[in-house]
């Protein structure tokens, strides 16, 4: 989560226009000596790990030359954790997945360029996992966060979502909701939404350009920031006390909290929640005739205010492959494995297809996909892109680490009231203070 993605909207709007161009699937070779199994670190998410199998059963069947083996670690340690001990003992997986330690990854693993994949990734999401001049990672999808929305619900409600641009705005919504009989909201005290998705509302819109948004990380580092007396934190905390005031969720602080989520939103019975567009395929998996929505979450009472209509849209992780202890064919294995997922047209199916049609509800940013979304969600976020109204995920430069530091103590803390706005402030100040500026090219 630490290196520069330009998250421009026409860069991200020509992803989404999925422009159809003609792409021959991934070359297999047609013969070859013995078969090379490939080992994949995990499925992408959990969320989707049948369909990615799927995908991956599916590969195998098409040629003769690689198997697509995953392998799972566990969800409780961070990937670091995880894939660091696989190293140490000569057992590292060929293929990898994730943001936030790309560059401690990056001596690791090899470099992109000149591949046909690469050549096929959106320009302006490539960024993020460029570290020193090589593309050490390739994005899977774009995603986005915000308020995600029961349509039925808003609907019986009366609201207009599209109206929504300020708190007092929002608060009338919630209070439409609980008029028809309904919960208006879930926000969800998981600590990842919590550090890493809802405090990137506060830095996202801390700053109107990306230098100033950096130059908050470099504050917080250096300890010259004092974030009490940042009107922008201020309006920060108070979206969160919103939140809390109409949050009719059970407070869980551990990861059940997020299956809870969804089922309480697919369920009828709730208007809103807090979250992103990957919590689709589980929402559309319990409730199939029933349509979400993705919204943005405004900061503040200005109508006008920077960031009230905009969501912010990112690449959740990228791909990996490591250099250092895979064979020649293992690493042509994982190239071939991932460029016939992105561009033949059965791997497509299972990208873009909606989850309960096998699919996994990726938005695609690559040029050449002829199976588009078909996810209502993905719509909403093609009109926030197309409309120019996306901000930038500043927490995928986050120092490795400090999405848990925060979101398992200060953040959680604040939400069952055991600690003040001042503490929050300070607890959030000191996590920062210290930390290794991977934004402008620090060693990690």
């Amino acid at each position: 989560m630490k290196k520069s993605m330009k998250l421009g909207a026409l860069a991200l709007a020509s992803a989404l226009a999925l422009s159809v161009v003609a792409v021959a699937p991934s070359a297999t070779a047609a013969t070859c000596k013995k078969k090379t199994e490939v080992v994949m670190f995990g499925t992408i998410k959990k969320e989707i790990r049948e369909q990615f199998l799927a995908a991956a059963s599916s590969y195998n069947r098409s040629q003769n030359c690689y198997n697509l083996k995953s392998i799972l670690g566990d969800d409780s340690l961070t990937f670091l954790q995880n894939i660091t001990p696989k190293y140490a003992t000569k057992n590292a997986p060929t293929i990898m997945y994730d943001l936030q330690y790309i560059p401690d990854m990056a001596d690791k693993v090899m470099d992109w360029k000149g591949t046909k994949l690469m050549s096929l990734a959106s320009p302006g999401l490539l960024a993020a996992a460029n570290i020193g001049g090589k593309q050490v990672g390739l994005p899977s999808t774009a995603e986005a966060f915000g308020l995600v929305y029961n349509k039925a619900v808003i609907k019986e409600a009366g609201i207009d979502v599209t109206k929504i641009k300020t708190w007092k705005d929002l608060e009338a919504a919630f209070k439409k909701v609980e008029a028809a009989g309904k919960k208006p909201l879930h926000f969800s005290a998981i600590w990842w939404s919590l550090g890493a998705h809802f405090t990137n509302m506060y830095h996202t819109t801390a700053g109107k350009t990306h230098e100033a948004r950096l130059k908050v990380l470099d504050d917080l580092v250096d300890g010259k920031k004092d974030l009490s007396k940042d009107p922008a934190f201020k309006n920060w905390l108070a979206t969160y006390d919103l939140l809390k005031k109409y949050n009719q969720g059970a407070v869980n602080l551990t990861d059940t909290e997020f299956d809870a989520s969804i089922a309480n939103l697919a369920s009828g019975d709730y208007g809103f929640m807090f979250q992103g567009n990957w919590t689709e395929p589980s929402l559309n998996t319990i409730a199939k005739s029933t349509k979400f929505g993705l919204m943005n979450l405004p900061m503040s009472n200005d109508p006008k205010g920077y960031g009230n209509d905009s969501i912010p849209v990112g690449v959740p992780g990228y791909f990996m492959i490591d250099k250092q202890q895979s064979t020649k064919e293992e690493r042509a294995g994982a190239i071939d494995f991932l460029t016939w997922l992105y561009t033949s047209p059965q791997g497509q199916r299972f990208v873009a297809d909606p989850v309960t049609e096998g699919g996994m509800g990726f938005i695609p940013v690559y040029k050449g996909f002829k199976t588009k979304p078909a996810t209502s969600m993905a719509g909403d976020i093609a009109n926030f892109v197309n409309a120019g109204k996306t901000l930038e995920w500043i927490n995928t430069y986050y120092p490795g680490g400090l999405q848990e530091e925060v979101g398992k103590v200060s953040m959680q803390q604040y939400f069952t009231d055991k600690i003040s706005k001042a503490e929050l402030a300070t607890a959030i100040q000191n996590a920062w203070k210290g930390k290794p500026k991977t934004w402008r090219g620090e060693a990690a």
